[in-house]
């Protein structure tokens, strides 16, 4: 069984659209730790462990952060939602040229810094993905532009900082479970 932070599931809908949007991101710095991380994923034994200050800790609203939903995908849905990833790959593209490398480098230092709790990294996330979203066409939805946002990101700054991929993966992963829980498991009815 694949693991997050605290323990729980690995699974569910954001692990398939994020793998399947950055494998289909053209010229990736990060090709061999996305391959090594799909190798994990079929074989199941992912173990997703944190470095540092990634402890667990309860939130004041009682949740673990970080914590994976235990939602199996039903077999169908991988399939809709490598579909829906590859898609949202040639929207980031597009959106990636709206990204100033400002953004970048400054989410590549946050997680280079250990000091950084997942709650911290978390929030640096969230605060670029919402600034940049503000600058989006009004005709995108907001929400599936904070997701391609998201990724392009996660994208960017691994492919800047290959040594971080598997921590950007996770963040990326969890931020998407944490804020748009609801949007992503609705696509595979949208799709």
């Amino acid at each position: 069984m694949n693991q997050g932070f605290d323990g729980s599931s690995l699974v569910g809908h954001s692990v398939i659209l994020l793998y399947s949007f950055l494998e289909n991101s053209p010229n990736c710095a990060f090709l061999p730790e996305l391959k090594a991380l799909g190798n994990q994923l079929k074989s199941s034994e992912l173990s997703l462990r944190s470095e540092g200050p990634f402890d667990g800790d309860l939130q004041t609203d009682g949740n673990r952060p970080g914590r994976f939903h235990d939602v199996e995908p039903v077999v169908g849905d991988e399939e809709v939602f490598r579909i829906i990833g590859a898609q949202l790959a040639e929207i980031g593209d597009r959106l990636a040229l709206e990204i100033e490398p400002s953004w970048i480098n400054s989410l590549v230092q946050h997680f280079m810094a250990e000091n950084f709790s997942r709650e911290e990294i978390i929030r640096h996330l969230s605060e670029a993905v919402q600034a940049l979203a503000r600058r989006m066409p009004v005709e995108m939805d907001r929400d599936q532009a904070m997701l391609v946002i998201a990724m392009v990101l996660a994208r960017n700054v691994a492919s800047t900082a290959p040594s971080l991929f598997h921590r950007v993966f996770v963040t990326t992963v969890n931020y998407i479970n944490d804020y748009l829980w609801d949007y992503v498991n609705n696509l595979a009815l949208e799709g």
